[in-house]
C-alpha cells in the first residue's frame, strides 16, 4: 500500500516543528516538504494542501481559514491547531478521550480541530462531570490554569529567554486578564456548560508544562458527592485510556507541579478536597497532549495507526 502523504502548513511555529519533529523519523507516512522559499507562496501551497491525504494547519487563524479554502481535494482531511475551527460546525473536537463516540467520530472526519492547551486541562475534568450528570450545566465554574511560556510562540520565548529580561518574568504572571481567554468558548460549549467559565491562566518561568485546575463546592453538585466519589467517578470513566489517567485520590505528592509531565503525552488527573470541596487538576505538557502530541494522536487514529505511535509515554 501507498504510504499516506502528510503535509504540515506552518512547520516553522512551535507547534509545526513540533510536530515535524515527531514525524521525521516515521517510516509509515510520506512527509511532503514545501521549498523553504515558497512556503508562503500561496499558489505552491495550494499545491501541497491538495497534494496531501492529510494536512496539519499549524497558523494563525486567519491563514487556517484562508488555508481551508485552497483545498479543493475531496480526499484531504485536515487537523488545525489554531483557534479558528473549535466550535465550528462541520468539525469534530480533537480529543478522543473526551466523551463517548469522540474517539470514532475523529477517526472518519475530515475535518478536525485541535484542542486548546488550556481547553484540554479544563475538559478533561468538566466535561465528564457534566456527562455524568454530576456538573450541573448552570454551574458557575472558575478554572485557573499553571504554564509554560513555550505554548505563547515563538516572540514570548524570546522575551524569556533573552539575556537581561525583566525581572517580572521570574515569577509567576497572570493574563487575559480581561477574562476574554481564546479557549474560552470551547472551554463552554464542549463542557456543555450554559455559562462560560471564569477562567484565569498564569505564566510561569518554565519552557514546558501545564496545571489546569477547577474548583468546585461539593452542596451544588446533584447527588452532593465527596472529593473522593468524584475521584472514583473519573477514574471509572477514564478506565483503559492510554493517555488520560488518574492519580489516586489525593495525589501522591504534597505539591502539584506545572512541569511534572514536562516531555510526556499523557494527561494526570488529580482530585484533591474533602466532604465539602473539590480540587480537579489536570498536568500534562502545554507542547505535548496540549498541542502537537493531541495532534499526532490525531493523525494515528485519522489513518488508522497505533493512537500512541511517535507519541512518549
Amino acid at each position: 500500500m501507498n504510504k499516506p502523504k502528510v503535509y504540515i502548513d506552518g512547520k516553522e511555529g512551535t507547534t509545526g516543528l513540533q510536530i515535524y519533529e515527531r514525524l521525521g523519523g516515521r517510516d509509515d507516512i510520506e512527509l511532503l516538504l514545501i521549498d523553504e522559499d515558497k512556503r508562503k507562496d500561496t499558489e505552491e501551497r495550494k499545491k501541497f494542501l491538495n497534494a496531501a491525504d492529510l494536512v496539519f494547519l499549524c497558523l494563525p487563524d486567519a491563514a487556517a481559514i484562508e488555508a481551508v479554502s485552497l483545498i479543493d481535494n475531496p480526499k484531504t482531511r485536515v487537523i488545525d491547531a489554531s483557534t479558528a475551527h473549535r466550535t465550528a460546525e462541520g468539525w469534530v473536537y480533537g480529543f478522543a478521550e473526551l466523551l463517548p463516540g469522540q474517539r470514532q467520530r475523529i477517526r472518519f472526519a475530515d475535518r478536525v480541530a485541535n484542542p486548546g492547551c488550556h481547553a484540554t486541562g479544563f475538559l478533561s475534568t468538566a466535561a465528564p462531570l457534566v456527562e455524568l450528570g454530576v456538573l450541573p450545566k448552570d454551574y458557575p465554574v472558575t478554572c485557573f490554569s499553571l504554564t509554560g511560556y513555550s505554548g505563547g510562540g515563538k516572540k514570548l520565548i524570546a522575551e524569556y529567554e533573552t539575556e537581561g529580561r525583566s525581572v517580572l518574568l521570574d515569577s509567576p504572571n497572570i493574563y487575559a486578564t480581561g477574562l476574554k481567554h481564546k479557549h474560552i468558548p470551547e472551554m463552554q460549549k464542549l463542557a456543555g456548560l450554559d455559562h462560560p467559565p471564569v477562567f484565569a491562566p498564569i505564566l510561569g518561568d518554565v519552557y514546558k508544562g501545564m496545571a489546569t485546575a477547577i474548583l468546585l463546592q461539593n452542596r451544588l453538585l446533584k447527588g452532593t458527592p465527596t472529593a473522593q466519589d468524584i475521584c472514583e467517578m473519573l477514574a471509572s470513566y477514564y478506565e483503559g485510556q492510554q493517555l488520560v489517567r488518574m492519580a489516586p485520590f489525593g495525589g501522591t505528592a504534597p505539591r502539584l507541579a506545572t512541569n511534572a509531565l514536562a516531555g510526556k503525552d499523557y494527561l494526570e488527573i488529580t482530585v484533591t478536597g474533602h466532604e465539602d470541596q473539590t480540587m480537579l487538576t489536570a498536568q500534562f505538557d502545554n507542547l505535548g497532549k496540549g498541542a502537537s502530541g493531541a495532534a499526532v494522536q490525531n493523525m494515528n487514529i485519522m489513518l488508522g495507526f497505533a493512537e500512541t505511535a511517535g507519541l512518549t509515554l
